[in-house]
């Protein structure tokens, strides 16, 4: 007989204490968007940073997501000697890519143009990146039109390294 009343009394207990977190309003987790002129000015001091840095030979890991071919979205390694593009790898595969899939991304300051159009263009939303201590972009986040799905593009930039 005292088994019942214990149970119900565990169950009563246990709904009263969760009925305040069930009845408190959700936890907001969107963080509002940085204000362009902050973006701006982001943009500003990495961009000298970069041009400081004067790094004309390096190599870096670039990867892109976007409503475009598969081969497009494959990790890749590109190289830069002094400043002009010698190489684009699949970074698995280890073969040669075709190098006019990543014209527009394949050096550094090519990357600081596609974010500079996006302003020009007054994209909708761009959320930018950087390397604290070389200021090259790191990831980019450009919608140009919130109202269209397949304009979105999202460009990650890794393991970059200084090349003698």
């Amino acid at each position: 007989m005292r088994l019942p009343i214990a149970i119900s009394t565990i169950l009563v207990a246990s709904l009263g204490l969760s009925t305040p977190v069930i009845s408190q309003p959700p936890i907001q987790v969107a963080q509002k968007l940085a204000s362009t002129s902050f973006v701006l000015e982001q943009f500003k001091i990495n961009y000298r940073l970069w041009r400081r840095k004067n790094i004309s030979n390096y190599r870096y890991e670039f990867t892109r997501s976007c409503y475009c071919s598969p081969k497009s979205t494959e990790p890749v390694i590109i190289e830069v000697r002094n400043g002009v593009t010698t190489s684009i790898t699949y970074k698995d595969a280890k073969k040669p890519v075709d190098k006019g899939l990543f014209q527009k991304y394949n050096t550094i300051p090519k990357l600081f143009n596609i974010i500079k159009n996006a302003f020009i263009q007054k994209a909708d939303n761009l959320t930018v990146q950087y390397n604290p201590i070389l200021g090259y972009p790191t990831q980019i986040n450009i919608d140009y039109d919130n109202q269209r799905t397949d304009d979105t593009i999202f460009f990650t930039i890794s393991n970059l390294q200084q090349i003698e």
